[in-house]
């Protein structure tokens, strides 16, 4: 039987279709929560508009965390509640982790297994495959790493407060990252210059200066509203140091660029370490890269000296989603584990 898997984050909504156990399709539809929640509903008719209908639904999701709800818990029932009213007269499952698959009108006596749980059932899934693995999902957000030992997920936070003081979960992204929240200061011109304080870049301008960036999986708008070109990207980053990209040559918004994505990775590196320092992996057990930030974290595994293995190069998740199935590690597993 024919099962969708759902991925509601607050900015995108993610979707995978299984047929006969094996991935048919992968969609992922901006969805910025925060704007509306009518928001949820649009993106809903446009993945299905693309999917089709099915049987059954599975669904996991962080979009709790948007600020439009004005607790966790609220947003939490009102997902499960719109889901379920979006896909009827289909069966909809909400992903609890541990508390397993819970009909939507349960979930508010389990919000915390439901909250954020996405990064379980991705985990889950690529231990089915990986006894023993670093299994990491960096998406346009944050970046997650869990550890896996022996076919289980050996995390040791599960909450999202409990997550990132464990390292697990790391507030950084491909491409959403405020880039003050990188470093505080940058070299330029053979002095630290203090960064401004405001959102006048993100970290996919940073991987677009750099050649780096998948332009189909930066799905939001720019933080000026304007092009998504190299040129607009380095007046961008230049307004981050108080300057105008005319007033230097393309090198130096490279090299900044790369400073600024070296601080990323020293960001994930540094709580990859932290994990690691606990979950007591063997030496050569690798790191499955999951996410529209594959080819950084294949760079972590470097880092690390660890083996890299894409989250789509897993056996027995042969696909024709390409790179697809990968970016959508969680909906693909709400797919195959429904």
């Amino acid at each position: 039987m024919d099962c969708i898997g759902w991925d509601v984050g607050g900015a995108h909504l993610k979707a995978a279709r299984a047929s006969g156990g094996r991935i048919t399709g992968v969609v992922q539809q901006p969805c910025p929560l925060w704007l509306g929640r009518e928001r949820l509903g649009e993106a809903i008719a446009a993945v299905r508009a693309r999917l089709g209908e099915a049987p059954r639904h599975a669904v996991t999701m962080t979009g709790e965390l948007a600020d439009i709800f004005a607790t966790r818990a609220e947003g939490v029932a009102w997902i499960a509640a719109a889901m379920q009213s979006a896909l009827a007269p289909a069966a909809v499952r909400i992903y609890g982790a541990g508390a397993g698959w819970l009909a939507p009108d349960a979930v508010a006596a389990h919000v915390e297994a439901v909250a954020s749980a996405n990064w379980h059932a991705a985990a889950a899934l690529a231990a089915r495959s990986m006894a023993d693995a670093l299994f990491a999902d960096m998406g346009s957000t944050t970046t997650d790493l869990v550890p896996l030992r022996a076919g289980t997920v050996a995390a040791r936070g599960h909450t999202d407060a409990e997550r990132l003081a464990a390292g697990e979960l790391v507030y950084t992204g491909l491409t959403r990252s405020f880039v003050m929240a990188l470093a505080p200061a940058a070299p330029l011109d053979g002095a630290w210059t203090p960064l401004a304080r405001e959102y006048f870049a993100s970290a996919a301008d940073v991987h677009r200066v750099l050649g780096e960036l998948d332009e189909s999986a930066d799905q939001m708008p720019t933080a000026d509203g304007r092009e998504k070109t190299v040129a607009a990207a380095c007046a961008r980053l230049a307004r981050m140091v108080g300057r105008d990209a005319a007033s230097a040559p393309l090198a130096t918004w490279q090299s900044l660029a790369g400073f600024f994505a070296e601080a990323q990775l020293r960001q994930i590196a540094d709580a990859a370490m932290l994990v690691l320092s606990a979950a007591a992996l063997p030496p050569q057990a690798p790191l499955i890269g999951a996410g529209i930030g594959r080819s950084i974290l294949a760079r972590l595994a470097q880092r690390l000296g660890r083996p890299f293995i894409s989250f789509a190069d897993l056996p027995g998740l042969e696909s024709t989603a390409g790179d697809w199935l990968a970016h959508c590690a969680p909906a693909v597993a709400m797919a195959l584990l429904a």
